[in-house]
């Protein structure tokens, strides 16, 4: 069952501090590149809750995403849908659509389960691409925000945008360990370790499994719908497997099955990508060679590292300084 440790609470304040630090510093370009990571880590405690915990490495995620994206900007701009109410659907129509995937996927493994979510996503992508409703290679423009001008809050504020995804990837981060400590969580952790087990014991395996990549993907279409209101505007770009292929590497630079990994390698992979641009136009060769050096280091990517050098130390000194200490023998003199 997942749990956090005195090191995962550490770094998620660390994390909250620094983003909370950046949402009321920084100018307009800070903003963008902080609202960036947010919605990226949304994305990604997605897909580690499938991969990292249930051994499901999807290369749909991205088109999940997509879907998210696509369904919040035709119910709100073209059904004139409210944003709110248009936010709930696309949320749900991407969790059914993760569910059907997850339910037709759950019999395969390894590397056919990569290859069948690989295919949905391609053909999301086709799909989207050539249908002329979803604006075809044009994509879609015109997409509002939320508006919570009742609540005093303009979200066509980047700071307040900034901070109010900052708010959903807080709600998102609950969500998950929620999930992962239910009795869902627990049976998909036993799914992952001995299936013929848990198939024995009469657990219905692709009914879990369906059920996790659905509130996975329900996760991804909130990114999905909080990235078409971020730019205002989608394209089928946002369905293409190297999405879900970035989504991936950050899980896995991070550190995989840990949720606080996704969170440190998103900020990473964003931070690293705007500076090596400006230096090179060959900055995913260096996020690469990164890469390849912590997968070769045999740590669980850079939290993983951290977790292996000093998680055991921080918790030694954690237990030491709440130990009470023993009251001291009395002595009386003969």
């Amino acid at each position: 069952m997942f749990r956090h440790n005195a090191l995962r609470y550490a770094v998620l304040v660390v994390l909250l501090a620094a983003a909370l630090f950046q949402a009321f510093t920084a100018e307009y370009f800070g903003l963008e590149i902080l609202t960036e990571i947010l919605i990226l880590a949304i994305l990604v405690l997605a897909l580690d809750i499938v991969a990292g915990f249930g051994g499901m490495v999807s290369l749909c995620h991205g088109a999940l995403m997509g879907v998210g994206a696509y369904a919040y900007a035709l119910l709100s701009a073209k059904a004139g849908i409210a944003p709110p109410l248009a936010m709930a659907g696309a949320v749900a129509l991407t969790g059914v659509t993760a569910w059907a995937i997850g339910a037709i996927c759950s019999r395969s493994h390894g590397i056919y389960f990569i290859m069948a979510t690989l295919a949905f996503g391609q053909m999301a992508y086709s799909y989207v691409f050539e249908a002329l409703v979803f604006g075809g290679d044009d994509g879609l423009g015109g997409i509002a925000r939320l508006d919570l001008g009742l609540f005093g809050i303009d979200l066509n504020d980047s700071r307040s945008f900034a901070l109010f995804c900052l708010a959903a990837l807080g709600a998102v981060y609950g969500a998950a360990v929620l999930i992962l400590r239910s009795g869902l969580g627990r049976s998909l952790s036993g799914v992952m370790h001995n299936e013929q087990r848990m198939r024995a014991l009469g657990l219905t395996v692709w009914r879990v499994k369906a059920d996790v990549f659905g509130l996975s993907g329900m996760i991804a279409g909130l990114a999905g719908a909080l990235a078409a209101q971020h730019i205002m505007y989608i394209s089928p770009g946002l369905l293409s497997w190297t999405v879900s292929g970035e989504a991936l590497v950050v899980v896995i630079l991070g550190g995989l099955g840990t949720l606080v990994g996704p969170l440190v390698g998103a900020a990473a992979f964003v931070v690293l990508k705007h500076e090596l641009s400006g230096l090179t136009s060959y900055w995913h060769l260096v996020v690469g060679v990164i890469l390849i050096a912590v997968v070769m280091s045999r740590a669980n990517g850079i939290f993983g590292w951290i977790e292996a050098r000093w998680g055991d130390r921080i918790e030694r000194r954690v237990a030491d300084a709440t130990r009470k200490p023993e009251p001291e023998e009395a002595t009386s003199d003969a």
